[in-house]
């Protein structure tokens, strides 16, 4: 696991206070499992919540329309992911009409990857 940074500093009554900087992934900072697969869970979902709410529909309607049962809705907006993959999540938000991209990028100063692409579906 990466080491975080660790940064000092006086709080208001004079208090030292000791911050930790983030790696980026709360999920590999706590040191969870399958970091990167919770991350991207998680942000998927929001994805889902965030479609939902501006179409203005109960977590009921979302179930009807994404074949899903309520208290999964329910489930996927409290972010218990559990027993969603990430396929499945993916699904649903193309149930909502959302077309889906995925981008590869090589790492910077890759010595293997070379090349950008996009897969969509």
């Amino acid at each position: 696991m990466k080491r975080l940074k660790s940064i000092s500093t006086r709080g208001e009554t004079g208090e030292i206070v000791e911050f930790i900087e983030s790696s980026g992934n709360v999920f590999a900072d706590l040191g969870l499992s399958n970091p990167e697969e919770r991350l991207l869970k998680s942000e998927i979902a929001i994805g889902l919540e965030n479609a939902i709410d501006e179409l203005g529909w109960t977590q009921t309607k979302a179930a009807e329309v994404l074949g899903i049962s309520q208290p999964q809705v329910s489930d996927i907006f409290r972010g218990r992911l559990r027993h969603f993959s990430v396929e499945r999540l993916l699904n649903l938000m193309a149930k909502l009409d959302y077309d889906i991209s995925i981008h590869f990028e090589p790492k910077e100063n890759s010595e293997i990857a070379k090349e950008k692409f996009v897969v969509s579906v």
